[in-house]
């Protein structure tokens, strides 16, 4: 390991920037009992697993159910949708837990049929049946598939700020279906409102007050309760279930066929803009369940929503071979990993396990078709809304500035407003097949849309690509005097950038294959309002450097006390670090407060 130089250490001397104290402060932990790598009591893993199975069920059945049903589709495809549906999403939850190469995020992320697909998939089975829709789902799944693997060349468009703003939504869209639900029922509103009651208080009661050995069984408590309720009303469908078999597989399955027609070339964009829109509803998944799963707050890691993406690339590809309506990942399993801080994968396994088992069983989605909309209000209500919550949070951790108000603003109030008909109403409803009367879809591609106008109307940046070692550090302080004196800062800026550029090409340095593996490096400088912008984006590593910053103590000895120098440098030098890491690269980004603002 090549010893720091003079210079380098000579920059302690360097003033200590006013955005050091964000950079080391420990923030709060959250209430997480057990974590991703946990094991907890067999019992508990088995029972909320259970939970999250049942709880995604409902939803799971109904798209394919709407979809079928309002083409005029035959029953047997319609039976077999269903099946194939519950399967595919059982055995896509479990890789999304289990993490098998690049495939999976290894949080618990449970998958579920998507209802922004509901026209579009109506639209592709009317026009061609099956062999259409499977078409335009298995086509679309396996680009899916192939940006998730590239998934940092959106970086700067599917940005946290972009997903928060996605979660925000979740709720607008979801919550006046919830409502309608209430009066779901043959008569009497006093017997909807003691349903809902019962469930939402037991299951709210117990979040708040309830312990930490009883939070966990909130969900199962609550629906036992609110089915209690309505077994005593007379309002649970007791026919239904007693109709279904126990055990069997739907007969009749439709012929695995394929139309490449002009009806495939019509639909395809707006199946694309389907896709596009899940795989943003899954990175805000994704980078979400991080949040909640760890005591300790950890920087976000882009290499499970790689995982995420291409799992759901995995399950779309499934649900085209078996003729069925798409899957993404469901925002709401993040919110009931919160309330019950039960974080570890093992629960993920076994929900998408029950899944599994629960396809070959018709009884039980009888079960829970069963189930009245009362009931099931009161659940979602109190799960979803912690949703909104969840969004808020990551949009202030990504930092809000001038651009970013915007972005938040304009992308959440217009989806409020598609979503209930109050902008352009003539028109609204007919863009991309009605796609955009969903607030979801409108606010979320509002929100990218935005994103990108303002990336591509950033100021210029200046490049340099050379390899990675402290040989390039000469290229890399010509490159960066280039950039100052372009700027007009002084001589003292541009020391506080080269130094701030030392330390971090050592660290990427320490984090690299070894020797034998020669790995590239690009550095980008520009400016970003009165502050100089350094982006660092090299071969993908371990470590990552925003968690070193976060953990870094004083009294380190032995082999880690030169690395922990540079840390520590850099600390001192930049106003913020932060780190993402992807499969295929790092990208760094230093933010430096030009000397004339110090």
């Amino acid at each position: 390991m090549e010893p720091l130089c003079n210079a380098c250490l000579a920059r302690r001397r360097v003033g200590r920037p006013r955005g050091d104290k964000a950079m080391t402060d420990t923030p709060l932990g959250n209430a997480v009992l057990y974590e991703p790598d946990d094991r907890p009591p067999a019992a508990m893993t088995i029972s909320l697993g259970t939970q999250y199975a049942f709880f995604a069920l409902g939803g799971i059945i109904m798209v394919p159910l709407l979809v079928f049903r309002a083409a005029e589709a035959p029953a047997d495809e319609l039976t077999w949708a269903v099946f194939a549906s519950i399967l595919v999403c059982g055995l896509v939850t479990m890789t999304l837990a289990m993490r098998v190469w690049r495939v999976g995020a290894g949080y618990i992320l449970m998958t579920n049929t998507t209802g922004t697909a509901i026209a579009v998939a109506v639209d592709a089975l009317a026009a061609g049946g099956v062999a259409l829709l499977a078409s335009l789902v298995l086509v679309c799944s396996l680009l899916q598939f192939a940006l998730s693997f590239r998934l940092s060349l959106l970086r700067r468009v599917v940005t946290p700020t972009v997903s928060g703003v996605v979660l925000m939504l979740i709720p607008v869209t979801v919550m006046p279906v919830v409502f309608e639900r209430l009066d779901d029922v043959p008569d009497g509103a006093a017997a909807s409102t003691v349903c809902a009651l019962a469930t939402l208080v037991a299951v709210g009661g117990i979040m708040v007050k309830g312990g930490p050995k009883l939070r966990p069984w909130a969900p199962l408590i609550g629906l036992g309760l609110g089915s209690a309720t309505s077994v005593a009303f007379g309002l649970y469908d007791t026919e239904g279930v007693l109709a279904a078999g126990w055990i069997g597989v739907p007969q009749n399955a439709p012929e695995l066929r394929f139309d490449f027609g002009a009806d495939f070339f019509r639909l395809l964009p707006a199946f694309l803009l389907v896709f596009l829109v899940c795989t943003v509803r899954t990175t805000s998944a994704s980078l979400a369940i991080q949040g909640v799963s760890w005591r300790m707050p950890r920087t976000v890691d882009f290499r499970p929503v790689q995982g995420a993406v291409a799992a759901d690339a995995v399950g779309n590809a499934l649900a085209g071979l078996a003729g069925t309506v798409p899957n993404c990942v469901r925002a709401t399993t993040v919110s009931l990993t919160e309330l019950t801080g039960v974080a570890a994968r093992r629960v993920g396994i076994a929900a998408g396990s029950v899944l599994v088992l629960v396809a070959f069983l018709p009884k039980v989605p009888a079960l829970v078709i069963g189930v009245p909309g009362p009931v099931i209000a009161g659940y979602i209500t109190v799960v979803t809304a912690t949703i909104f919550t969840l969004g808020m949070k990551m949009i202030v951790a990504d930092g809000l500035d001038t651009q970013r108000t915007l972005v938040v603003a304009l992308s959440f109030w217009i989806g409020v407003g598609c979503e209930y008909g109050l902008i352009f109403p003539e028109i609204i409803p007919q863009l991309a097949g009605g796609l955009m009367s969903s607030g979801l879809t409108a606010g979320g591609l509002v929100a990218i849309a935005l994103s990108g106008v303002f990336e591509l109307t950033a100021a210029r940046r200046r490049r340099l690509e050379t390899e990675l070692g402290v040989g390039a550090l000469p290229a890399i302080q010509t490159f960066l005097k280039g950039f100052v004196a372009n700027n007009g800062w002084g001589e003292a800026t541009a020391d506080r950038l080269a130094a701030a550029a030392e330390e971090t090409l050592l660290t990427l340095d320490r984090d690299g294959d070894g020797p034998e593996k020669t790995r590239r490096l690009l550095v980008v400088a520009y400016r970003d309002g009165r502050d100089a912008m350094l982006e660092f984006i090299a071969g993908g590593g371990d470590e990552n450097i925003e968690d070193r910053l976060a953990l870094l103590k004083e009294g380190s000895t032995g082999d880690t006390v030169e690395r922990d120098i540079s840390l520590r440098l850099l600390r001192h030098l930049a106003e913020e670090v932060r780190h993402r890491q992807y499969h295929d690269a790092d990208f760094i980004s230093v933010r430096v407060v030009p000397e004339a603002r110090t």
